[in-house]
């Protein structure tokens, strides 16, 4: 970052839900933002902020290239401290250590962590713990030597000098004020004027070995891949659709028809698929390398709209690295909360 301001040019990205989602105008980036402009008048900044709301760190492993990497983000802040709590440990783990190599991978970019705050956190924080989603993320920065800002406890702690007043910062127990994301966008602040300040601490090569270290984890995502749609077999209505309605799809592999089938071969040892769901979505039934079918039954919270959630199934990251294929039918959910059969494909994401 240092050495980017003085070359007068520097590009910020953001990854994580909600709390950091661009669209919201008064989160947390956008104090951040507005120092850097004023602190640096003579640096261009460029900002990509790629957060979206309701999704994990597992979504961002095949985000990361696109949104991040190829847009040669120069400093990148990772939240999903909250979005991954209810992931399974071992799951969420591997997503993270996989985001974080990919972002260090060339050896080009300062990676940030910054963890915001949940309700579910308060009795862990007031006993003096740490909340598990926030330990485990401490282990993979130290891991990394990268930097971490608790931005929920620099807020929880204005609270408890009476700064900050608790319906100012939540209202709802998770999703900031103006007030609450200009607390969050302090904690950063004073965190970079702090490390600027400092000096170099790593010479290059001191990056590159850390980079290039064994992962915490082997199964970890870093090695990610997209398979294309036109490697998949249909049978029935489909149609390959470019996708205006969500910013972060580019196309959609889509039927209304229930009944429509694809299939598709891949290598790898772990798959996940990617939807634009919602309340009118189809549910499906799949099988593996022809084994049993299995039926989905996926929650559609109240908040949900018709489609524009960009939600992730995950089906196993364990299988023997070999050819496997995937077969799928659609359905409709026949429940109350179903009320289409929209199958929107955004993403056949290969973990290898």
């Amino acid at each position: 970052m240092r050495r980017k301001i003085l070359e007068g040019s520097l590009t910020v990205g953001f990854i994580g839900g909600s709390i950091t989602d661009a669209r919201p105008r008064h989160n947390w980036p956008e104090p951040v933002i507005a120092w850097l402009t004023e602190e640096f008048q003579e640096t261009r900044i460029t900002v990509e902020n790629a957060a979206i709301g309701a999704t994990g760190s597992d979504l961002a492993v095949f985000r990361a290239k696109r949104d991040l990497i190829d847009t040669r983000c120069d400093l990148v802040f990772i939240e999903y401290a909250v979005n991954d709590e209810g992931e399974p440990t071992l799951k969420r783990n591997r997503t993270r250590e996989g985001l974080i190599r990919q972002l260090l991978a060339d050896g080009h970019r300062d990676v940030v962590i910054v963890y915001t705050y949940s309700q579910s956190m308060y009795d862990s924080i007031q006993d003096g713990l740490v909340p598990d989603t926030i330990s485990e993320f401490e282990r993979l920065a130290e891991h990394y030597q990268i930097g971490s800002i608790w931005m929920g406890l620099y807020a929880l702690k204005e609270v408890r000098k009476g700064k900050l007043r608790f319906e100012e910062w939540l209202l709802d127990g998770l999703h900031p004020t103006s007030r609450g994301s200009l607390s969050y966008g302090q904690s950063v602040i004073s965190f970079l004027a702090k490390e600027l300040s400092e000096g170099e601490h790593a010479t290059q090569a001191d990056q590159v070995s850390r980079l290039l270290s064994k992962p915490l984890d082997d199964l970890c995502w870093d090695e990610v891949s997209a398979l294309p749609f036109e490697h998949i077999q249909t049978n029935g209505p489909w149609t390959i659709r470019r996708w205006p309605h969500l910013e972060w799809i580019d196309q959609v592999l889509e039927t209304s028809a229930v009944g429509a089938k694809l299939s598709f071969s891949f290598e790898g040892r772990g798959l996940v698929l990617g939807f634009d769901f919602g309340r009118s979505s189809a549910e499906f039934r799949y099988r593996m390398n022809d084994g049993e079918w299995q039926l989905t039954e996926r929650e559609r919270p109240s908040w949900v709209g018709d489609d524009g959630w960009y939600r992730l199934s995950f089906f196993g990251d364990e299988w023997p690295l070999d050819q496997h294929r995937f077969e799928l039918e659609v359905i409709h959910g026949n429940r109350p909360d179903c009320t289409g059969a929209n199958f929107r494909l955004a993403k056949v994401g290969i973990i290898k």
